[in-house]
């Protein structure tokens, strides 16, 4: 995986060269992985609402009816469904991103950065549940756009705390 790794910053620092004077290396990499790793969001996101949970479904008021061991059935909207599917999968990816390409000098133990990461995703993850509650339900837009614009305010949250929580040096 380090060479894996190895390969995604060199070709990253390659389409660097003319944004050198404009943006900081690691804010470059961060832009770079973690677009990536966004733009991996949005389309896991579509295709799981769209073809998963609301497939023929006319409205977002259909619920999906999960089943729990233990604890009967629990109903939530196609849109929150998709999310929670979607959650864990950009979890990792954007972990292993962030810790391999775009914050490598961090001086914290990788378990502690897992830790931390995980605090600062969980945080995104209440912005982007209430942001989805708030202009799906309450404001009634469609929820692939709703998505995308709860995702840019978490984008700015994301990259100061990862650069000075999770990753420090």
């Amino acid at each position: 995986m380090q060479k894996f790794a190895k390969f995604i910053t060199n070709s990253v620092h390659f389409f660097y060269r003319p944004f050198r004077r404009y943006l900081p290396e690691q804010l470059f990499l961060y832009a770079v992985c973690g677009g990536a790793n966004l733009i991996l969001d949005w389309i896991l996101y579509f295709l799981v609402y769209n073809y998963v949970f609301a497939a023929g479904v006319q409205s977002a008021h259909n619920l999906v009816y999960v089943s729990l061991p233990f604890s009967g059935t629990l109903c939530i909207t196609p849109h929150i469904a998709s999310l929670c599917v979607v959650f864990p999968i950009t979890l990792l990816t954007g972990f292993w991103l962030n810790r391999n390409v775009t914050f490598t000098g961090s001086s914290v133990r990788e378990r502690r950065q897992l830790i931390r990461y995980i605090l600062v995703v969980a945080l995104n993850l209440l912005i982007n549940y209430v942001g989805l509650k708030l202009t799906v339900e309450l404001f009634g837009w469609y929820p692939t756009p709703s998505k995308i614009l709860v995702t840019l305010i978490t984008v700015a949250v994301s990259f100061f705390a990862q650069k000075y929580y999770s990753f420090r040096k």
